[in-house]
């Protein structure tokens, strides 16, 4: 028997429980795909800088929640690599901007899409879910993370039963 709520109303033990389970299942796929292709804190990197654009090394450092000195030496193996540039801040003299190059862009998309293609060969052998199931998920994870997309708006279908 399946049911629907939306969040900006009442919260019940059934929303409660499928936010829980949201998170811990986001988090199970995280690790299944660095388990597959080990993806290093260079990739960690480039993510941050493609979701957020250039950002200093503090900064960069604050979002990867590492030390100062660990993004430093990140990002200069990453400027070797060609993957990203580091530029004057224009508010900060002392310090740099990193922006993601052509090349860093082309390394997180091949990276991603590995990513993709181990998610799809495991939803191949899923008879059980279909594209819209996928769609479903794919708004769900978007709108928890967009803060300009209010999370009140969402909903979700959930089927006893289902893990």
């Amino acid at each position: 028997m399946g049911f629907r709520y939306k969040f900006g109303e009442v919260s019940t033990p059934a929303a409660e429980s499928l936010s829980s389970d949201l998170a811990v299942y986001a988090a199970r796929l995280v690790r299944l795909v660095r388990r597959e292709h080990a993806p290093s804190a260079a990739t960690r990197v480039l993510s941050i800088l493609d979701e957020t654009g250039p950002l200093g090394v503090t900064a960069l450092a604050q979002a990867d929640r590492c030390s100062q000195p660990t993004m430093t030496g990140q990002v200069n193996q990453l400027v070797d690599l060609g993957w990203v540039t580091k530029q004057p801040n224009p508010a900060d003299a002392r310090g740099s901007l990193v922006a993601l190059t052509d090349s860093g862009r082309t390394e997180l998309r091949r990276i991603r899409r590995l990513n993709a293609a181990l998610v799809s060969e495991r939803l191949a052998r899923r008879t059980d879910l279909s594209p819209d199931d996928l769609a479903t998920a794919v708004s769900v994870l978007r709108a928890v993370l967009e803060p300009s997309n209010p999370i009140s708006t969402a909903s979700t279908t959930s089927t006893e039963g289902s893990s």
